[in-house]
C-alpha cells in the first residue's frame, strides 16, 4: 500500500480548487491507499458507480463487518438492501407525493422576494442573504413542518458536515454527534403530525404501517431527508451563484427554456457540493487491479468521477447542452439521493428569480469556502445584483 502525498482534502489548495489534483488521479492514481482516511481512494466514474451499486460487495451499514450503531445514527442512509428497501421505498413515495410545481413557484417567490430587499449598488452576502434562508424555508416547505430557528439550524446543519470528515478530522466527531442528536430532537417535534397535512412529514404518517410507525428509523430518516435539503441546497445555489457570477453570458444562456434542464445538471456536475462518500468492503474484491480485501474502507470521489474524461467529453469545460450527463452529483445506486429533483428545481428556481428580476450578480470581493471536504460549500459570496 502505497500512500499519496499529494491528495490533501482539507488543505487550503484543495478547498479552492480540487479539480486539478482530480484530474491528476484521474491518470495517474485512479484506485490508491489513504494513509490518513485509512482508506481506497476511487476516482473513476465507472468504478464509483460500481462500488455504490454493487451492494452486495461494499456495505453502506457498518454492522455487516460487525460495527455497533448507535440509535441515534440509525436511519435509512445506514442500512444496505434488501432490509432498505421497503423504508426507502415509503421515503420515495412520500418525496414523490409532493406539488412539484407549487414548491417551485414558491422557490422562485421567495428569491424574488430575497433579491428585490437588497439595496441597489450595495454588496450582500448571497449565502448568508438568499441561500441559508432560501435552503431552510424550502425545506421546511417540502417536509411541511415549521422552519427552525436560522442560527440554531446552520449550526446544526456545520456540525453534521463537519463531522462527515471526520476520517481526517476524528476530533469532528463529538460535535458532529451532538448536532446530529440535536436534529433527532427537532424530527421528534414533528411526529406525531406535523403542522399541516400536505407535507412530506404528514405523507409519511399517512402511509407508514405498523412496521414503521413509531420506529426511531423513520423519524431519524424524516430528520436526515431535512438536512440533507438544507444542506444540499445551500452548498449548491452558492456553487451555482458563484458560476453564475463569474463566467460571463451563463444565465441569459442558462434562461433560455431549452437548456435549463440540461443546465443546471452540467453546473451540479462541473462545481457540485457532493465530492465523495464511503463504503465498507464485505468481501475481497478488485479494483482497477488493485486487491481491496473485506473490512477495508473505500471512499468513492464522485467529483472526481465527474471530471472522467472517459465518460464526458471536455470534461473541464461547461457545456450546457451535455447530454447524455451520468454526473454522480446526487450520487448512485440504492443511495442516492432520492430528493434530487428537489436539489435541480432549486438552482432552477434561483435562475429563473435572477432572470424575473432582470439582475445579474458580479463579485464585490473574493468568496471564503467551508473548510468541509465531503461538502464543497462557499461560506461567503460577497455579490453585487447589476440591473
Amino acid at each position: 500500500m502505497t500512500p499519496t502525498p499529494t491528495y490533501d482534502p482539507l488543505s487550503p489548495a484543495m478547498l479552492r480548487d480540487p479539480y486539478p489534483t482530480y484530474t491528476r488521479m484521474l491518470e495517474e492514481q485512479p484506485v490508491h491507499w489513504h494513509a490518513g482516511m485509512r482508506a481506497w481512494v476511487v476516482v473513476r466514474h465507472a468504478d464509483c458507480v460500481r462500488v455504490l451499486r454493487e451492494h452486495a460487495t461494499f456495505a453502506r451499514d457498518p454492522s455487516r463487518v460487525g460495527e455497533k450503531i448507535p440509535d441515534f445514527r440509525q436511519n435509512v442512509q445506514m442500512m444496505d438492501p434488501p432490509e432498505q428497501n421497503p423504508l426507502r421505498q415509503l421515503l420515495v413515495s412520500a418525496m414523490r407525493s409532493q406539488d412539484k410545481d407549487r414548491l417551485f413557484r414558491e422557490a422562485v417567490d421567495f428569491v424574488r422576494g430575497r433579491l428585490a430587499a437588497q439595496r441597489p449598488g450595495e454588496p450582500f452576502d448571497l449565502m448568508a442573504d438568499v441561500s441559508a434562508p432560501f435552503a431552510l424555508h424550502i425545506s421546511a416547505a417540502l417536509l411541511g413542518v415549521p422552519e427552525p430557528d436560522d442560527a440554531d439550524y446552520a449550526e446544526i446543519s456545520h456540525g453534521i458536515a463537519l463531522r462527515m470528515d471526520s476520517g481526517l478530522a476524528p476530533e469532528n466527531i463529538p460535535q458532529g454527534d451532538a448536532a446530529r442528536k440535536r436534529l433527532n430532537d427537532l424530527g421528534e417535534s414533528w411526529f406525531p403530525r406535523p403542522e399541516g397535512d400536505n407535507g412530506l412529514i404528514a405523507n409519511l404518517i399517512r402511509r407508514a404501517d405498523k412496521e414503521f410507525s413509531g420506529s426511531h428509523y423513520i423519524r431519524n430518516s424524516a430528520a436526515m431527508m431535512f438536512n440533507a435539503s438544507y444542506g444540499t441546497i445551500f452548498a449548491m445555489v452558492g456553487n451555482a451563484a458563484y458560476l453564475l457570477a463569474t463566467v460571463p453570458d451563463l444565465l441569459p444562456e442558462l434562461s433560455r427554456p431549452s437548456r435549463s434542464a440540461t443546465g443546471v445538471d452540467e453546473l451540479i456536475r462541473y462545481d457540485g457540493p457532493a465530492q465523495g462518500t464511503s463504503r465498507i468492503a464485505v468481501a475481497d474484491t478488485l479494483i482497477e487491479g488493485t486487491r481491496i480485501a473485506a473490512g477495508d474502507n473505500v471512499v468513492t470521489l464522485l467529483a472526481a468521477a465527474n471530471r472522467d474524461p472517459r465518460v464526458f467529453a471536455d470534461p473541464q469545460d461547461i457545456n450546457l447542452d451535455r447530454r447524455p450527463n451520468p454526473h454522480l452529483g446526487f450520487g448512485s445506486g440504492p443511495h442516492a439521493c432520492f430528493g434530487s429533483e428537489f436539489g435541480k428545481l432549486s438552482v432552477t428556481a434561483v435562475i429563473n428569480a435572477l432572470s424575473d428580476e432582470g439582475v445579474r450578480l458580479r463579485l464585490a470581493a473574493e468568496p471564503t469556502r467551508r473548510t468541509t471536504a465531503t461538502v464543497r460549500s462557499l461560506d461567503t459570496l460577497p455579490v453585487y445584483l447589476d440591473r
